[in-house]
């Protein structure tokens, strides 16, 4: 990859656009990158790495603040960059997601990332998809945003934490640039495996465990085995089979006696029966012939009731039809009363009894009569009826006569109105159409005085936090250069003490570190106070630290300062009481324009209407005149109707009060003499049906052979009593024959010497043989039961048992296999699969970095990696210490001082890149940047780095050197200045 130029337009502290023509910059192969803490020089290696992965390196990419905050307002941050990757020039032009102002109103909008590659070859098809970018990129690149960062855009200060990290952290980074994941999903596959494998075994024991349960219970054991499982069930199969086969032949010995004891128990119950029944027919026999007299008595009480029967049925009805005659000679009584109690000339009593056809005929005519004048009663109350109607008709008509009068003048004066009402209306519609058009422009003033009114509350507050990071700043830069100087006299004293220090550890005899030389003439003498290493290294903190204090606030400064400027150019430097005031005057001209402009649509169709509206009243008022004489005309109408009918009623009502009492008299007439009518009928009919009853009486109990009515109804007995007798009579006759058939049964015959039998021994003694035989069957068939469950689950159990032996022995084999794999078990070094892979990874790192380290140290340290475990069981693998020639120990490098730390760092980083550009596939990475670091080197230190330095720019390779080193512009002829500035940063290229 090999980079050719860079534009950056609105990004990061740029608010310009500013170019890098890397093609120019690194004509000599080596440019050095520098400007003054805060400029933007991180932001030219971010925009390399935005221009061709869209995100930019660590916590950065985070703030995803990408577009500069010294651009004017609008302004689209833009990265476009020029580069040859794999043989193919492309060009890649990016923009990142950010907010503007929206362009109408207030507020702000989101604009999405955009991006383009265009083949500068004019070889395949220009993309504009991200995602697609993005995939040829990596293919173009063969590797990842992460491994690019790293090998690429070297952070010395990320190799220094890789330098000093435990193999944990260590093997985070490893992991990020070196792809693991199948490794990753082969332990995965081992693990699941074997828990898969483990489950698997689990549930086939899990039936072994129940088997034995089974055979445990049906064993009718509590306790588990005595042996192996298999013999222990052999054993207790063959216990239980002898068990049974005792248990069957008691079973034979017990039933056989039980047979004999029921048998004698049989003969002795069946002639205790046959004794019994002797006995009990000889009884009722002897009680039949005793009640011979008392049956002769009722049979005689049961031929007389049979008799009597017709007659009590003719009696009955006799009795029912004198009730029936009282009753309709009562009714025809009260009835005859009610009709003669009516008042009237009409009224006609009869009085002869019984009534004769003449009297019907009388009353039937007169009750016709009654009926014709309630008919034509009910005609007028009909007319009376509508005569109310049409009286509260006409009562109806009058209102709505007033109600159309007092409409028709209301008509006449809004149209001598309604002139004046349009011209109103038209002017109110022009003034709404006036502040409609003035609105935008309200709008547009009212947003600049508010902005302007904000700003000047806002700009307070920021020159007085401006004025308190000023003293920060003063602070800040007097501490560091207090540091500074602290840690360079302490620098300065240990080069004076040095060669005292080396006198002090020498002994007669021992070599000179120096020169070799084992005589020791004249020692060296410190009168200086000796400083230590971890002196220095706490002075070199310190001073970093307040450097870092220092760059920090100084950055909060320049914010502050470019929030100020911002905040002017929005007009608030102004006087902030008049500002506010402009904008309240603001504000209301666009509320009441806004109030104004939202009424033109309702003004313009109130308009439309009133211009319409004399026609319609005019329409109304002529409809209205009509309506109001048909309805004059109809009041006439009915009134006459009312009269006419008023005057037939008084005619017809005659000396009743009205229609309805003259009705109501009437129907009491009629209603009154037909009821008395059909009373006196009904009489008449049941006098006559009870004489013909009482005659039919004296003729049934003469032809049932009685003397009279009285002694017939003496013998009547009621149908329970009759059939008690016959149940009786019956029930006799039943035990009689029963009785003497028992006694003429030749069994019963034989016993007939025989008065006691003896039942109570023999069943007695057959009880005893059933418990026997119970017993003896429940112990047989749980023998047996037992046996069978036996039998069954113990030849389960042997297959179970033989078939779970193998899987036994695949899952330990298989176990002990994922444990080894997994940096577990048998595996002594604690190593994963995964970790073997980094390992050798960081082992070709280690080689390759170990050959520029032993350059750049003058051939005195040198990288060594190591596989073994790590304390407190920690997995090994990933091990990293320095081999010290000159003493020939290895140790932690963590012991090297600041200088030794950057080359280890450096070298490293450059071994490294060497690793991934392999594992990438053989990629040759034309461009590097390498970040700070060169100000902990001396001078002989810093000539062997660029010598290092040197040889990576062989073969057309470009170096950018990122340092504030004042010596580093002095070796490096070729440079890219970046220059920070208080309306942004730009840079200057100074090409050797």
């Amino acid at each position: 990859m090999r980079l050719h130029k860079l534009e950056v337009s609105s990004f990061g502290p740029f608010a310009d656009t500013v170019e890098v023509d890397f093609d120019r910059l690194g004509a000599d192969g080596l440019f050095l990158l520098h400007g003054d803490t805060g400029a933007g020089k991180t932001t030219i290696l971010d925009a390399v790495s935005f221009a061709l992965y869209g995100r930019v390196p660590g916590a950065r990419n985070e703030g995803k603040r990408l577009l500069s905050d010294h651009a004017p307002a609008g302004s689209v941050p833009r990265v476009e960059l020029e580069a040859t990757i794999s043989g193919r020039r492309i060009k890649l032009v990016r923009s990142p997601e950010y907010s503007r102002p929206k362009k109408r109103g207030t507020g702000s909008i989101t604009e999405n990332a955009k991006a383009t590659l265009t083949w500068l070859d004019g070889r395949g098809e220009n993309l504009s998809r991200i995602p697609d970018i993005g995939d040829e990129i990596n293919r173009l690149m063969g590797m990842s945003a992460d491994q690019f960062f790293q090998v690429v855009l070297l952070p010395q200060g990320e190799f220094a934490k890789f330098l000093r990290a435990e193999s944990d952290e260590r093997g985070k980074l490893l992991e990020r640039l070196f792809d693991t994941k199948r490794f990753v999903s082969v332990e995965a596959w081992f693990d699941a495996k074997r828990k898969a494998s483990a489950t698997a075994l689990a549930a086939r024991e899990q039936s072994v465990r129940l088997l034995l349960a089974k055979v445990e219970t049906a064993a009718g054991l509590e306790v588990g085995a005595e042996a192996h499982p298999l013999e222990w069930s052999r054993k207790l199969l063959a216990e239980a089979q002898d068990t049974r086969d005792a248990s069957l032949a008691e079973l034979v010995t017990a039933k056989d006696a039980a047979a004999e004891a029921n048998r004698v128990l049989s003969a002795a119950q069946r002639t205790a029966d046959l004794v019994a029944r002797r006995n009990r027919a000889t009884a009722e026999l002897a009680a039949f012939n005793t009640g011979a007299s008392q049956r002769a008595v009722i049979g005689a009480e049961l031929e007389t009731a049979k008799r009597a029967l017709p007659v009590a049925a003719v009696a009955g009805d006799v009795d029912a039809a004198g009730l029936h005659l009282a009753a309709a000679l009562e009714s025809m009584t009260t009835a005859m009363s009610t009709y003669s109690a009516l008042d009237g000339p009409e009224i006609f009593v009869p009085e002869v009894w019984p009534p004769t056809d003449d009297e019907r005929q009388r009353v039937v005519a007169r009750i016709r009569t009654w009926r014709d004048e309630i008919v034509r009663l009910d005609a007028m109350a009909e007319d009376a009826r509508r005569a109310d109607a049409a009286e509260a008709e006409i009562e109806k008509l009058g209102v709505r006569r007033d109600t159309l009068s007092e409409r028709i003048d209301a008509i006449a004066v809004e149209r001598t109105q309604l002139p004046e009402l349009v011209r109103s209306a038209g002017q109110r519609l022009e003034d709404a159409q006036r502040a409609h058009a003035a609105l935008p422009g309200l709008e547009a003033a009212l947003v600049k005085a508010s902005d302007a009114a904000t700003a000047a509350h806002e700009i307070v507050s920021l020159r007085a936090q401006a004025e308190k990071i000023r003293v920060q700043v003063l602070d800040a830069r007097d501490a560091h250069q207090s540091a500074r100087g602290r840690w360079l006299d302490l620098v300065q004293k240990r080069i004076e003490g040095m060669a005292a220090e080396l006198a002090s550890s020498l002994a007669p005899g021992d070599p000179c570190q120096v020169c070799g030389s084992r005589e020791h003439p004249a020692l060296a003498q410190s009168d200086v106070v000796t400083v230590t290493e971890p002196d220095l290294e706490a002075a070199s903190a310190a001073e970093r630290a307040a450097e870092k204090a220092l760059s920090k606030v100084a950055d909060r400064q320049v914010t502050v300062e470019r929030d100020i400027d911002r905040v002017i150019a929005r007009g608030g430097d102004g006087d902030s009481e008049e500002l506010d005031r402009l904008r309240a005057e603001a504000r209301n001209a666009v509320d009441e324009a806004t109030h104004s402009a939202g009424q033109v649509g309702v003004l313009a169709q109130k308009l439309a209407q009133l211009n319409g509206r004399d026609t319609e009243l005019q329409q109304e008022s002529a409809s209205l005149t009509a309506e109001l004489a048909a309805l004059a005309e109809r009041r006439t109408t009915l009134s006459a109707t009312v009269e006419q009918i008023r005057a037939a009623i008084v005619a017809a009502v005659g000396e009743d009060s009205t229609i309805a009492a003259r009705r109501s008299r009437f129907e009491g007439l009629a209603s009154a003499a037909t009821a008395a009518s059909e009373m006196r009928d009904d009489a008449v009919r049941a006098q006559a049906r009870s004489a013909e009853l009482s005659a039919k009486l004296s003729a049934a109990a003469a032809a049932a052979g009685f003397d009279s009515v009285e002694a017939a109804i003496g013998g009547v007995r009621s149908p329970a009593r009759i059939a008690a007798i016959e149940t009786e009579l019956a029930k006799a006759r039943d035990l009689e024959v029963a009785a003497r058939t028992v006694l003429d049964d030749p069994e019963v015959v034989a016993v007939g010497e025989v008065e006691t039998v003896d039942v109570d021994g023999p069943r007695g003694l057959a009880l005893q043989c059933a418990e026997v035989v119970n017993a003896t069957v429940a112990a047989a068939s749980l023998a047996e039961n037992r046996v069978s469950d036996l039998e069954r689950f113990s030849g389960q159990l042997e297959k179970a048992y033989e078939a779970v032996a193998p899987e036994r022995e695949l899952h330990d084999e298989l176990a002990a296999l994922a444990d080894v794999i997994a940096g577990k078990g048998q595996n002594s070094r604690k190593m994963s699969l995964r970790a073997y892979v980094l390992a050798s990874r960081l082992e070709e790192i280690a080689v390759s970095a170990s050959v520029r380290l032993q350059r750049m140290s003058g051939g005195r340290y040198e990288f060594v990696h190591s596989d073994e475990a790590g304390s407190r069981g920690r997995r090994g693998g990933l091990g990293l210490d320095i081999r010290d020639d000159f003493t020939g120990v290895v140790r932690s490098a963590k012991t090297l001082s600041g200088g030794e730390s950057f080359l280890a760092s450096l070298s490293l980083a450059l071994g490294l890149a060497d690793v991934v550009a392999a594992e990438s596939g053989g990629i040759v990475l034309d461009t590097m940047f390498i970040d700070e670091g060169f100000g902990t080197l001396d001078a002989d230190t810093l000539d062997s780095v660029m010598a290092v330095l040197d040889e990576l720019r062989d073969g057309g390779r470009v170096v950018g050197i990122v340092s504030h080193v004042d010596e580093m512009r002095q070796r490096i002829p070729s440079r890219l200045h970046v220059i920070r500035g208080r309306a942004g940063s730009s840079v200057k290229v100074i090409a050797g």
